[in-house]
């Protein structure tokens, strides 16, 4: 039990770097939900407000391997049971046609950078 020191040393060193985020966060503001421009075409989303929140990306990569590996061009909502084509530009963004002012204000207010824009074109144009 000669290392008593270096191992006690080596633990307290750990428990300050594992615990830091949260001593740093102390003190700051809660997340607030951005107010995001609201579609003018349709009154209903492809699916409920509280799962496009949570799971928009998840529903996309789905819609994007269904498209690309299968042929899987038609999606039956399961809230509103009508069907909608598989696409970002032809589907959400018919609605959400402002990508800075929806896609971009909330993703920007939790620090994500989706890799959509990697290979579809912002309908409005690119800003130059």
């Amino acid at each position: 039990m000669y290392d008593k020191g270096k191992i006690l040393t080596g633990l307290a060193v750990f428990v300050v770097v594992m615990t830091y985020p949260f001593w740093n966060n102390i003190g700051r503001a809660a997340y607030v939900k951005p107010e995001l421009e609201k579609p003018r075409i349709a009154k209903q989303c492809v699916e409920n407000v509280e799962f496009m929140r949570a799971e928009h990306m998840a529903m996309l990569n789905q819609w994007r391997d269904e498209v690309v590996r299968d042929g899987m061009h038609e999606y039956h909502s399961a809230s509103s049971h009508e069907a909608y084509a598989k696409s970002l530009t032809k589907t959400c963004l018919k609605c959400h046609e402002n990508k800075d002012k929806f896609c971009d204000k909330c993703h920007n207010s939790v620090g994500v950078s989706p890799y959509c824009w990697d290979c579809h074109v912002d309908p409005k144009g690119v800003k130059q």
